[in-house]
């Protein structure tokens, strides 16, 4: 059992929200929506809990979660190379988990708001220079799902970051001259 797993399950009980859960029983609802709630949070350690949790399924299967992604849908996973593969994971996760449990409506607004969260994380990893295209394609991908659920990224879309993108590398390229 992996230390991430533990300290929420500790905080978990601590709260009062399981009594007694060993990996031979099924999780209950309230037990896995606790989880799905302290992996859901627009916070980095939500985000590292969840991720934890993504690399230690096994640990988790009691809890029946749903780990199946189609990424960013529709829209490139790695957009002029900026990799939102994990944010999209993780909003697959919320999304698909909640809908599971009938708690979706409920939980949309974080979800989509820890996703924006998890794309401007993975921006900062960028240098400045190439960092406004970035974060001007999390903006469009965070919109898209806010409104339409999905991840829907238009060619223009795509362009204007390519744009800010070349701007940045002549940019970062004089700045080194």
């Amino acid at each position: 059992m992996k230390l991430r797993r533990v300290a929420v399950l500790a905080s978990l009980a601590l709260a009062g929200i399981i009594s007694t859960a060993s990996p031979a029983t099924a999780a209950t609802v309230e037990e896995k929506l606790a989880v799905m709630s302290s992996w859901s949070q627009p916070t980095a350690a939500s985000y590292d809990a969840w991720n934890s949790a993504r690399q230690h399924q096994s640990d988790w299967a009691s809890y029946g979660f749903d780990w199946s992604t189609d990424y960013c849908s529709t829209s490139p996973d790695q957009p002029l190379g900026f990799d939102f593969r994990l944010p999209c994971q993780r909003h697959d996760f919320g999304y698909r988990n909640y809908k599971a449990v009938g708690q979706f409506p409920a939980n949309k607004s974080r979800i989509d708001d820890a996703f924006y969260r998890d794309l401007k994380a993975k921006c900062a990893t960028y240098n400045a220079f190439v960092r406004p295209a970035c974060t001007s394609l999390a903006w469009t991908y965070y919109q898209a799902v806010a409104a339409f659920g999905s991840v829907v990224v238009s060619d223009a879309d795509l362009q204007r970051a390519a744009d800010l993108k070349e701007r940045g590398e002549l940019a970062a390229a004089k700045a080194r001259a």
